[in-house]
């Protein structure tokens, strides 16, 4: 096919020709399948026309059709979790997307050009937006790449610290600029050997203390932005610092780290610990949950975690949940005390998590 506009295009046509937006970065690359979901995307990014070829093979959608997202999970060797498919066709996952796909290309841009902040703070408004519907327990993106676990981390990061940043009750001046450095905040790794970062076996010391240089890399590409303001450099330099100074790169106490990084610290563990990478299976999230309990004796801030496990674990009783035996039931009743342990009625019994430490909540069934 010759140059078309946007509107013409089908799912299942070919990119002949980068697709670049109005600032030089790449939206899409040479090669690229159009899914439905791009054409929406390439609309959001006031693309005119693309140049594309008729799809070849199985790659093409048949006339009329419209493939389903597994499908498209298929195509791409994306993994996903079909609990969530008949619930995921919403505005937030639609502004999530676009949000993911302009943070894949701001990283990958940054070490030679400026990064587009007035973009990415437009896009992170619109997906603010949808704030309401959005869970952090929950919440699943439609497909999840393993080798896109960095922008996810960094999108979900910052949805969860303008939660955070909310609930702790800090001004609302301050509410975006948590967003903004939950998404900035691993930006650093970008000039980490990616084989470092998707290794699947343990790392030497000298590979450890390559990939901890993030934070300074970090720090360094963000030094010089003048549209953030010094918290969101803060907070990609000191995530990984701790209250007892244990932390790194500077050895910092409690006093001296911004409250923007406290923020991100515990959403940052929070998503690196339940998003599924290439050597490692996602966790539970309640028992990261209750790992941040125990990260919060001298190493994450106390009020932080505490009002972040209280939050996320206010569920209605009647949530579906599934246990890590595979059983199926529904939360009846939630002690505050053990806000990680409800009490659950699985196949006409009542089970106290509490007192059945072997067992623990697995998922959130959408």
């Amino acid at each position: 096919m010759p140059n078309i506009s946007v509107g013409e295009i089908k799912a299942g046509s070919k990119i002949i020709k980068d697709v670049i937006t109005p600032l030089g970065g790449v939206l899409f690359g040479k090669g690229k399948i159009i899914l439905p979901r791009d054409i929406e995307i390439l609309q959001a990014f006031l693309i005119g026309q693309v140049e594309v070829e008729g799809a070849q093979g199985e790659d093409k959608a048949p006339e009329g059709s419209k493939p389903s997202v597994k499908q498209q999970a298929a195509k791409t060797g994306a993994l996903i979790n079909e609990s969530v498919l008949a619930k995921s066709n919403s505005p937030l996952h639609d502004e999530y997307e676009k949000m993911l796909v302009l943070i894949k290309q701001s990283y990958r841009a940054a070490a030679a050009a400026a990064l587009p902040i007035f973009e990415l703070r437009s896009q992170l408004e619109l997906l603010i937006t949808h704030l309401k519907d959005y869970h952090v327990l929950k919440f699943a993106p439609r497909v999840l790449l393993d080798q896109e676990y960095n922008y996810h981390n960094a999108v979900l990061s910052a949805l969860t610290s303008y939660r955070i940043a909310q609930w702790c009750g800090y001004p609302q001046k301050d509410w975006m600029q948590a967003a903004f450095a939950g998404l900035l905040h691993d930006i650093g790794n970008i000039k980490v050997d990616e084989a470092l970062l998707q290794k699947p076996t343990p790392l030497s010391g000298t590979e450890i203390d390559e990939v901890r240089r993030h934070t300074t890399y970090g720090y360094q590409l963000l030094r010089n932005v003048t549209a953030i303001n010094e918290g969101v450099r803060l907070a990609a330099l000191q995530h990984h610092e701790k209250i007892d100074g244990s932390g790194y790169p500077l050895r910092l106490d409690g006093t001296q780290i911004h409250f923007y990084a406290k923020i991100v610290a515990v959403a940052d563990i929070f998503h690196a610990m339940t998003l599924g990478k290439a050597y490692r299976k996602a966790q539970s999230p309640y028992l990261v949950l209750e790992q941040l309990q125990k990260e919060s004796f001298g190493k994450l801030d106390p009020v932080i975690v505490q009002t972040f496990i209280q939050k996320t674990t206010d569920l209605y009783n009647g949530t579906r949940i599934r246990l890590s035996d595979g059983r199926h039931g529904e939360i009846i009743f939630t002690d505050r005390n053990n806000p990680t342990r409800p009490m659950v009625q699985v196949e006409g019994n009542i089970v106290n998590l509490v007192n059945e430490r072997e067992l623990h909540i697995q998922e959130i069934i959408a």
